[in-house]
């Protein structure tokens, strides 16, 4: 039985070595070109023979690298995120934008940050992480109820149930917005628009903390992905406890993406392009997928984190600008390409 084994795992481990590697080394090379660009520019070589000035250096260590770094989280969380909710859903166009859970995590930071008060510091950022989650969380819930339909997902449903969330948490925050001051109504606008600009040590730490955790458990839960991609009859024959996963999978990614709402705000279609990029490249296993999807989606909002703060410059464009500006048509192709058949287009 081994000796049969090997010729299907050896090379599928070579694949997940070489797609890792590859996406590891795009990824360094990404990192330090975003930390080099700016208003300030800070040669690559200084950076490795001790000459940065005193500016250089201020830059660098203080607002560049953890800006670059957020963004490496933020991304990484999203793509991931999207990841397992089509492997949950089954069904490519799930996304925790286009079904409502971003906008329901939005709402609940919008609710902490007009009727809770300020709260400052780290403690203040893990309290929008917190309100966040539990946001993301509902959200995520309601549309299991809503999508599920004779014990099986509905596709229309889910979409629906996405728009209809999004729409009440739309509304939800443009009434906040009306009761807000200036000062909170400052920080409302950055949640909606979705920007990186406030990255600082302490919120990084903040987004690492929870957003590891949940990636690594849903890397765990990669293979158990896959055999639900049979469907839940099949899976539970299998010995797969269907609706434990889909708890399991669910709350991490309510935690994963309420941490990166809760410091970046809304930045949509990440989870949506990303996973399809992996999947058409290198096929639908989760085993492969969800970490690949976390090193180009942490690539990808380093990219369009650069361009937002350089392509302006001196100004500053929300990074969630740029990722509408490429998700959109890639969702309308995806649109097509997935329903035209069906109705003779």
């Amino acid at each position: 039985m081994n000796r049969a084994a090997k010729p299907v795992v050896l090379p599928f481990l070579r694949l997940r070595v070489t797609v890792l590697a590859l996406l590891g080394g795009v990824f360094i090379l990404t990192a330090f070109t975003a930390a080099c660009i700016g208003a300030v520019s800070v040669p690559v070589v200084s950076l490795f023979d001790g000459s940065l000035n005193t500016q250089q250096e201020a830059v660098l260590f203080s607002i560049r690298l953890p800006r670059v770094l957020l963004a490496s989280v933020v991304g990484a969380a999203l793509a991931v995120s999207g990841a397992a909710l089509q492997g949950l859903f089954r069904n490519p166009l799930a996304d925790p934008g286009l079904i409502g859970i971003a906008s329901g995590a939005a709402l609940a930071v919008a609710i902490m940050i007009v009727w809770a008060g300020p709260l400052t510091g780290t403690l203040g950022l893990y309290g929008l992480s917190v309100a966040a989650f539990i946001g993301g969380l509902l959200a995520c819930l309601l549309i299991f109820r809503l999508a599920r339909q004779m014990e099986t997902f509905s596709v229309t449903y889910m979409l629906l149930a996405g728009i209809a969330i999004n729409a009440l948490s739309g509304a939800g925050t443009g009434f906040l917005t009306y009761l807000s001051d200036d000062t909170q109504l400052r920080a409302l606008t950055f949640w909606t628009m979705g920007s990186l600009g406030a990255a600082l040590w302490p919120t990084l730490s903040v987004a690492a903390t929870l957003v590891l955790p949940a990636t690594l458990l849903l890397i765990r839960n990669a293979q158990k992905l896959n055999i639900l991609l049979l469907g839940e009859d099949e899976a539970r024959y299998l010995g797969i406890n269907s609706e434990h996963l889909k708890r399991s999978v669910t709350i991490c990614v309510a935690l994963a993406v309420g941490a990166a709402v809760a410091t970046s705000g809304i930045i949509g279609f990440v989870g949506l392009v990303v996973p399809h990029m992996i999947r058409l490249t290198i096929g639908p296993d989760h085993r492969l997928l969800i970490p690949a999807s976390a090193l180009l989606g942490a690539t990808l909002l380093l990219v369009a984190d650069t361009l937002a703060r350089t392509i302006v410059a001196p100004a500053e464009m929300p990074v969630g600008i740029l990722t509408s500006l490429i998700g959109g048509p890639f969702f309308l192709w995806l649109l097509v390409k997935q329903y035209a058949g069906r109705f003779g287009l």
